[in-house]
């Protein structure tokens, strides 16, 4: 009976093992480049069901071409081989027997698959020759985070502890918005970058080594966020709102419709940054007068913001297309302080004191309104002509009603209560003519441009008269500031591709003329620039190398040429410089990029420029020669000597497995400075970096959970350092109806309740430590959801106005 059953269980299992052995299948195959008849590595090799679409499996050819699918159920499939720059090929399966298909030819193209959908992870970052892109659709957190907390993940870019973007550990960069400068940007980009949710983002380009046809200006380099625009005949869109226990609520619509030969693509929101109390303390040791000032207090800052894109195309026929575009932001915001001030002597006794109360609004806008039209020829489409116009318009006002109380030592007749009023923006026409013409390997681009620029400020001080209790203006400190600068600019620019090889190399010459005038005394100055630019990059099968060379421009902006003295805080004033000179800065740029598994990008820069605009501060004697003079501290702009940096950035991105995904991006630079301000000479360097670090975790059934965290170092001053500290947050998220609705819980730096930042200023004459904190541990739900369903692109002009030659239009965060 045993030997019954073990030979029945043999011929069981024999015939399970034939049956098994008959039902699957192998494919197999070689990818070859058709122009070069050479094997073609790393093509994606997609596997789909040949009835329902479903994607089945999918990998990469090896570096001979030879790829292979091994246990496959005997059926009919959907075998496609894609490659970028390459036509997409589709091969029918019949799946009845193993199938050597031998070699596949594939040749150059850029059609793209129509046939099937495949179902792939897409790269998060691409490097090209001049710059560095991250796709923020590629990021399954994109739905549950800000468009600022997106830029903490991009390679070079940092936030620092004030909200503070920066490239490459440096504030001196443009912002553009679809390659143009925006009024989203204009005055304060970490607000808007904060209330906007990364949904709205396609990708964020960072470009180390700009070409010849972007302006000169920003030395770190720039960063151009990309927005989305898809849309075929109908309509899309998607609504995205969030409540945070700190900012509060904000909405935000994204949205594109096409009709005929008509496209729109916008989007808008509104929102609060919530009313938040936050403390600070300031003490300042003066060597010479052997005192010490004390101040310690509160600054309440909160208020409401709207915002809002539109582009609009008209395709007159295949050759003749029009777009406009309209870009407007509005912020109103007040900002209440309350501060004790003491001033003791050597022994610790009270010389001075009083109290403040400083009640403020601050009323910022932006509008952009351009005009764009594009001419393609017949015989080479990438032939283009471009014709464009824009005009921006950025007031913004600011008012303060400051209060004293308890005074000793502080007379009124020195000191009255004060109101401040400061309305200060730019207003810009621009003209551009951009010409591009590939031949075959090479890539030839023209332009000419110019911008009329006026940067304005009409300030005031009105001071309180306790005999006639009115408010009277203080002719010393009220004024109009009007500064014109005129920029005219040539650019010719060429690009070399090859196999393995790509190049950019061109000139930029530019001549800016200067007309101010402010308290009658006119200023009337040019000065021309030749600026040269170069970019070479090397590819190999799964890596490239690329070494690049450029000089940069900063032009001081209206908030470092404005003369207005702000007095909110009597003894920390503040102030521009008009006589403040542009800076040349030459960088050196060399990057190593690998996407084989992962992807990781390292790059080493070196820049330097030898007349820096530097911040600052020094201690000066108001009153001098009365019975109440007074030491009051001035902050303001200099060009001072040579700023040097070296620096390494490093950013990689791994799937550890199909569920755990990790992300790091970290810098480290050493900076030296040094110049002479006010007869002594000052010299400081050191060490200054960031780390931020992802780890996500992808459950089933649509959960999704994330770790963020990460640190940033002091910045290296010319009197000093500042800032430095860690955060953190948490995402946990799910989707909903087939991935249309997203709800995600959102908790930060849950540890504190805020995040300090600590500045420290070193000089011959005193030493000064500041303390801010600002509320950072807060919760927020978001909801992201998506209608509507459209796949092709809305036509837009692929030339256009980018006015990034000017610094320091943001003004300073609060």
């Amino acid at each position: 009976m045993r030997l019954f059953l073990l030979a029945a269980i043999a011929c069981l299992c024999c015939k399970l093992s034939f049956g098994q052995s008959t039902t699957t299948i192998t494919v197999q195959g070689v990818v070859i480049d058709s122009a070069a008849n050479k094997p073609l590595g790393y093509t994606t090799i997609a596997l789909t069901d040949a009835v329902t679409n479903a994607p089945v499996k999918s990998t990469l050819s090896k570096d001979d071409g030879t790829f292979s699918f091994s246990s496959l159920p005997a059926k009919a499939y959907k075998l496609s081989l894609i490659s970028m720059g390459y036509r997409t090929k589709i091969i029918d399966i019949k799946g009845d027997a193993n199938a050597d298909l031998g070699k596949l030819l594939i040749a150059p193209g850029s059609k793209q698959l129509k046939e099937v959908a495949i179902t792939a992870a897409r790269p998060l970052m691409k490097q090209e020759v001049d710059r560095i892109s991250y796709d923020v659709l590629a990021d399954p957190e994109s739905k549950a985070i800000s468009a600022l907390d997106m830029m903490r993940k991009v390679p070079m870019l940092s936030v620092d502890a004030d909200d503070k973007i920066q490239l490459k550990g440096s504030g001196n960069y443009k912002i553009l918005i679809n390659g143009k400068e925006s009024a989203l940007m204009a005055k304060s980009p970490s607000d808007v970058l904060k209330a906007m949710p990364a949904t709205n983002i396609e990708k964020i380009e960072v470009i180390t080594t700009p070409p010849a046809k972007y302006d000169a200006e920003g030395l770190a380099g720039i960063i151009n966020i990309i927005t989305k625009k898809n849309g075929d005949q109908g309509y899309n869109g998607s609504l995205n709102s969030r409540i945070n226990s700190v900012f509060g609520p904000a909405i935000n619509l994204n949205g594109t419709m096409k009709q005929g030969k008509f496209g729109l693509s916008l989007f808008g929101g509104i929102g609060s940054n919530g009313h938040n109390t936050n403390p600070f303390s300031t003490t300042q040791t003066q060597f010479a007068q052997n005192t010490t000032i004390s101040q310690i207090g509160d600054n309440t800052f909160g208020g409401h913001f709207k915002y809002a894109n539109a582009e609009l195309s008209y395709e007159i026929d295949s050759l003749n297309l029009i777009t406009g575009s309209y870009q407007l932001f509005q912020g109103d915001f007040d900002q209440n302080s309350s501060q004790l001030s003491a001033q003791t002597n050597g022994a610790g006794v009270l010389t001075q004191g009083y109290n403040l109360l400083s009640t403020g609004v601050n009323n910022d806008k932006g509008m952009d309104l351009s005009l764009n039209y594009q001419l393609g020829f017949k015989k080479h489409k990438d032939e283009l002509l471009t014709l464009s116009y824009k005009y921006s318009y950025g007031p913004g006002k600011n008012t303060a009603d400051n209060m004293f109380s308890n005074r000793f030592n502080y007379p009124e007749t020195f000191q009255p209560n004060y109101r401040q009023y400061n309305e200060a923006g730019n207003r810009e026409h621009t003209f551009q003519l951009d010409y591009a013409y590939p031949v075959k390997k090479v890539s030839i681009e023209a332009g000419a441009k110019a911008i009329l620029r006026n940067n304005f400020s009409d300030f005031r001080r009105e001071d309180f008269d306790p005999l006639t209790s009115a408010y009277v203006i203080n002719e010393a400190q009220t004024n109009i500031f009007n500064y014109h600068q005129d920029v005219y600019s040539f650019y010719n620019s060429y690009q070399l591709k090859f196999t393995k090889f790509t190049a950019k190399f061109g000139a930029r010459l530019e001549r800016t003329q200067v007309n101010a005038d402010f308290s009658g005394t006119p200023l009337d100055k040019g000065y021309s620039n030749l600026i040269p630019s170069i970019s070479v990059q090397r590819s190999f099968s799964k890596s490239s190398v690329s070494l690049g060379f450029t000089q940069r421009i900063q032009r001081p902006g209206i908030y470092q040429l404005n003369p207005f003295i702000d007095r909110s805080n009597p003894k920390f004033i503040n102030t521009g410089n008009p006589d403040l000179k542009p800076e040349l800065n030459n960088t050196f740029e060399f990057t190593y990029s690998n996407f084989s598994k992962g992807s990781i990008n390292a790059s080493l820069s070196y820049a330097f420029s030898n007349n820096s605009i530097q911040n600052v501060t020094s201690i000066n004697i108001e009153n001098a020669g009365t019975t109440n003079p007074d030491t009051v501290t001035t902050t303001t702009y200099q060009n001072l000597g040579s700023n040097r940096t070296l620096g390494l950035n490093l950013n990689s991105n791994y799937a550890l497995t199909k569920k755990i995904s990790f992300s790091l991006n970290a810098r480290i630079s050493h900076v030296w400075l040094k110049g002479t301000y006010n007869g002594q000479f000052y010299k400081n360097d050191g060490f200054t970096g960031n780390v931020f670090t992802n780890l996500g975790y992808k459950f089933a059934e649509g959960y999704r959970f994330g770790i963020d965290a990460g640190y940033f170092s002091s910045n290296v001053l010319l009197q000093g350092k500042n800032g430095s500290g860690i955060f953190s947050s948490y995402v946990l998220g799910k989707e909903f109806f087939k991935k249309a609705l997203t709800i995600s819980a959102v908790a930060n730096n849950p540890y504190a309740k805020f995040r300090t930042f600590r500045s420290y200023t070193n000089t011959p004459d005193f030493e000064q430590s500041s303390l801010f904190s600002n509320r950072y541990r807060s919760l927020a739900i978001r909801i992201n959801y998506k209608f509507g369903k459209l796949n092709a692109n809305i036509k837009k002009n692929q030339r256009g106005i980018n006015n990034d030659d000017t610094q320091g239009k943001s003004a300073p965060s609060n």
